[in-house]
């Protein structure tokens, strides 16, 4: 049976760290209050495009598998903060890549949109579609963010990994071992960022001016659930017990979130890896970023097997099992870097801050009627008359 194994792998995070003490500067909170809350210490902050840390990420797992752009056949973006919906931004970073014989796609599932794009990818290889395959979880969350809103303010930060997916032959058990896919839709609106869409064209909320929508406790109870509930999927499915799980690597959201997961998985804390203290809640680039310093600091063996649940806005949840390769070292490497950045994280948040206020302020007063079909969405809403 052909399965798709990673042979590739690579990560982009933005120079500049933005601090807890640097969101105090602003916010009515302090390194004590986060750290307590969250688990998170520090977050990165984007002075480029997300295609741009795509760009480096893929030329580095490219590299990591021996493998040349013009050899892939699909390239899958997975985001929630694309940077056009018309193109899609996998077009973007195919044409910087030079892979002028793939296919191009982005995935929008909000954090766990890599996951979800590692099952698409999946699909297309064991169907026989794509041979090579890059996948991509990247977020350059830091534009839209609501600055001035404490309680998600202090959770997400910027940053950006890929891995390179391969058929396996006949009788190679590495790769996609095991896969589950869900979503409360029921609760959507739990976790919503409004403002960006075309929900809130001349409406509540004028268009690129964001308000986040943020039930930290519901969404608590839904995550835990979730992706507790489809890491017992894919265990059973896959006929194996959690001592047999070499590592966990979760979403980061929220430490508190990711102790709960695993004591729920059978997990022991010291097979669970981390970041979420130095990078916060990176969405849909949190579970490659880990996955990739995880081999770096030498904690996946050859033939690990690994448990990666995640979930995020929709409500999406999942969990995939993934057996490693005899391979956990680079083929090669190769010399690509971002542009410098001669601005710290808290001058380009604060950049960021002036420049949503100029767009509030210009806007006021121009914002049309909430039609009654949007304020069936705002309200979530099954059912519009």
């Amino acid at each position: 049976m052909t399965r798709a194994a990673i042979t590739g792998w690579g990560k982009c995070m933005p120079p500049a760290v933005l601090t807890n003490a640097d969101l105090a500067t602003f916010l009515d909170t302090d390194d004590a209050w986060i750290t307590q809350r969250t688990g998170i210490q520090q977050r990165r902050i984007s002075h480029v495009l997300g295609s741009e840390l795509s760009y480096v990420a893929a030329k580095r797992a490219l590299a990591c598998a021996g493998l040349a752009a013009k050899d892939l056949d699909l390239v899958v973006y997975g985001s929630c903060s694309s940077e056009e919906v018309v193109p899609n931004t996998a077009s973007a970073v195919q044409y910087r890549l030079g892979a002028w014989n793939a296919g191009a796609m982005d995935v929008n599932t909000a954090c766990t949109s890599f996951l979800y794009g590692l099952s698409t990818a999946n699909g297309l290889i064991r169907a026989g579609s794509v041979r090579n395959a890059l996948v991509v979880g990247v977020e350059n969350i830091s534009p839209f963010m609501d600055w001035d809103n404490r309680g998600v303010a202090v959770l997400f930060g910027d940053g950006c990994a890929a891995v390179v997916l391969q058929a396996t032959g006949d009788g190679d058990d590495t790769g996609l071992v095991a896969d589950k896919l869900g979503c409360y839709a029921d609760s959507r609106q739990i976790l919503r960022v409004r403002g960006h869409g075309t929900t809130y064209s001349n409406r509540e909320v004028t268009y690129g001016d964001t308000a986040w929508d943020f039930d930290g406790q519901e969404i608590f109870k839904r995550a835990v659930h979730g992706m507790g509930s489809a890491a017992a999927d894919v265990l059973a499915r896959a006929g194996v017990t959690p001592d047999d799980v070499h590592l966990c690597v979760p979403h980061q959201a929220n430490l508190r979130i990711i102790e709960f997961v695993a004591k729920r998985a059978g997990i022991p804390m010291e097979r669970v890896f981390l970041t979420v203290r130095k990078y916060g809640n990176m969405s849909s680039a949190t579970v490659p970023v880990a996955l990739v310093e995880a081999l770096e600091e030498g904690r996946v063996a050859p033939r690990s097997l690994l448990l990666m649940p995640a979930f995020g806005a929709g409500l999406t949840f999942c969990a995939h099992l993934v057996r490693f390769g005899e391979r956990v070292t680079p083929i090669d490497t190769v010399d690509v870097e971002l542009p410098p950045c001669d601005k710290t994280a808290l001058q380009l948040v604060n950049e960021l801050r002036a420049l949503k206020k100029n767009r509030s302020r210009s806007a006021k007063g121009l914002a049309g009627p909430i039609f009654p079909e949007t304020q069936a969405v705002l309200a979530g809403s099954t059912a519009v008359a």
